[in-house]
């Protein structure tokens, strides 16, 4: 690890990956709009050939979010889902099998299940909230352990370290989807992981004006592994795109900061609510898994999950459609507030026997706190759920 690492975060996030003495004293990284690099001479060994294999502003962001993640290696791709089809790729084969938490991203759980299991990887789900499942379920097959905490939608946590202990006793590596929590609010490589992706579409970018994913790990043997796949498939983002990730990154800590204030105020308000049966955010003590948020993150994060009282489509669209400050969209971890109806939109490729065992209901809504005035967005809501 650089020397960056003894700094603090909100400090790394600023300066990690970079120094302006190697770029003409450019204060920002400069973004490195050329897909080509020129040889001297034939057989010349250069750092930078083809854009493909990297660029001066892809490898600033690369070291940036392996020094904020406490990791060696970083590697960004073109979008969240291209880091984790590279890190399956990296760690799997035909006749492999990967055990992933039951509660995931749609679109994790589509790959898995549409990509994956035709071309002969076996796919587990499980409730990893107990860690003994994943040691009875471990054998000579299992080549991989996929974890999201918190959850995508419903914000379910899982004991990184205890699950992590158990898998390294097998010998198989876990990765883990920190989009959620983000560096700032959670390492999950100090936790015991071997691999942690991230979309940056979202609180690392923080704009919602740009796509882009990032995997990061420690050991040097994967971290060949999943360069030899960043550059053969050539899942790659363009350099503006780096750019807009690394300009996001610096303004992560007062951001998130301000997420979670407003998150926390927004759950607390929203749990006494008559139209809402069920709150879930971490961060109330009546959370399942309050105890463990406490212990294994800096704070609660900027996502609310709500079940309505109304438990229906129609119910879901009422309150959706009169939002001012909350825009129904797709995503999330911008500036602005979100909402995201997740049985027809994040988990909309799930079947529907999944949906209901995982409990994605209609009346479920994600909302995605932004860093707006609380009170205004406290106003949104109730005037939308009245």
């Amino acid at each position: 690890m650089s020397d960056n690492n003894k700094l603090q975060f909100a400090t790394r996030a600023i300066h990690a990956g970079y120094d302006h003495h190697e770029h003409n004293r450019a204060v920002m990284p400069p973004i490195y709009q050329s897909s080509v690099f020129v040889h001297d001479r034939i057989g010349e060994a250069l750092p930078f050939a083809y854009a493909r294999s990297g660029t001066p502003t892809r490898e600033s962001l690369e070291a940036c979010i392996a020094s904020l993640e406490e990791g060696r290696h970083g590697f960004a791709f073109a979008s969240g889902m291209a880091a984790i089809d590279a890190v399956l790729r990296a760690t799997l084969s035909p006749g492999d099998e990967v055990i992933a938490v039951a509660d995931l991203y749609g679109g994790a759980w589509r790959l898995l299940t549409r990509v994956l299991e035709p071309a002969g990887i076996k796919v587990t789900f499980l409730d990893l909230g107990d860690p003994g499942n994943l040691a009875a379920a471990l054998s000579d097959t299992v080549k991989l352990v996929w974890l999201e905490s918190p959850s995508n939608p419903l914000l379910k946590l899982v004991d990184i370290s205890a699950l992590s202990r158990i898998a390294r006793e097998a010998g198989v590596p876990v990765a883990i989807d920190n989009t959620f929590a983000t560096p700032y609010l959670q390492r999950p490589l100090e936790l015991g992981a071997d691999i942690v992706v991230h979309s940056a579409t979202k609180y690392l970018g923080g704009h919602s004006d740009v796509l882009l994913g990032l995997a990061v790990v420690r050991d040097d043997a994967l971290a060949r592994r999943i360069r030899f796949i960043q550059n053969s498939a050539g899942a790659v983002p363009g350099p503006q795109d780096c750019f807009l990730v690394m300009r996001g990154i610096k303004t992560l800590a007062l951001r998130m900061e301000r997420h979670c204030d407003n998150a926390e105020k927004i759950a607390v308000w929203l749990d006494s609510h008559p139209a809402v049966e069920r709150v879930m955010y971490p961060g109330l003590a009546s959370h399942p898994d309050h105890a463990l948020a406490r212990r294994q993150m800096a704070r609660f994060g900027g996502i609310i999950s709500i079940y309505l009282a109304d438990d229906s489509r129609a119910a879901a669209s009422r309150v959706a459609e009169r939002l001012r400050f909350f825009g129904l969209a797709e995503s999330l971890g911008g500036v602005e507030s979100l909402i995201n109806h997740s049985a027809t939109m994040s988990h909309g490729s799930m079947t529907a026997s999944d949906k209901h065992r995982l409990g994605i209901r209609e009346g479920l809504l994600r909302l995605s706190v932004g860093i707006e005035d609380v009170a205004d967005l406290i106003g949104d809501l109730e005037q939308a759920l009245a």
